[in-house]
């Protein structure tokens, strides 16, 4: 009797995030600017898209080893609403994602290499990341080094340095080239 009781409960805790994951927006996009609203999460595979291309190393060297401080692999990105600049992405740990105005988003290309990844880290990721408020059909990666950083909307992510702690955003606006990403791969709204 009580075994029959912990497999029974044990089943609906192991189907209920499956359930929950198949309620997730009815557009499948998760944008819209709005902070959301107990999204569900999911697991979205990343793939490259065919035609993306990494630029030939920079004169100052990426060597390979320009993604080294990004640390861990990114796991999950999320929908966050942070004050002065509105809802934006961000990583398993709470930090702030970021575009580059001078990246191209069709096809993903990076151009922040050698010097520029020491400030602002590539978002490198397996091959699934879950997803929260952020719309799966969006998110992509491109090659970077033998890796793959992670894309949204065919814009590559960075994580910003002086972000020093979760839901900061210090990054957003620097020299006019730097943005905090809405889920909908569009600049953040504000800029600080």
């Amino acid at each position: 009797m009580i075994l029959r009781r912990i497999v029974l409960g044990l089943a609906v805790g192991l189907a209920s995030p499956l359930l929950l994951g198949a309620c997730g927006s009815s557009d499948g996009t998760g944008s819209g600017g709005a902070a959301p609203v107990a999204p569900a999460t999911a697991t979205a595979s990343v793939t490259s898209p065919a035609s993306a291309s990494a630029p030939a190393a920079s004169a100052a060297g990426d060597g390979g080893g320009s993604v080294t401080g990004s640390s861990a692999l990114t796991t999950g990105v999320t929908a966050e609403a942070i004050d002065g600049v509105g809802t934006v992405v961000a990583d398993d740990r709470g930090r702030t994602l970021y575009r580059y105005d001078k990246d191209e988003p069709d096809p993903s290309k990076w151009t922040c290499s050698g010097a520029c990844t020491k400030t602002w880290l590539p978002v490198v990721v397996g091959d699934s990341v879950r997803t929260s408020g952020v719309g799966r059909s969006l998110l992509g990666t491109v090659h970077r080094d033998g890796r793959k950083q992670l894309t949204l909307a065919g814009w590559p992510l960075y994580r910003y340095s002086g972000d020093t702690a979760a839901r900061q955003a210090n990054g957003q606006g620097r020299d006019a080239q730097w943005y905090a990403v809405a889920p909908s791969g569009r600049k953040a709204a504000a800029t600080g």
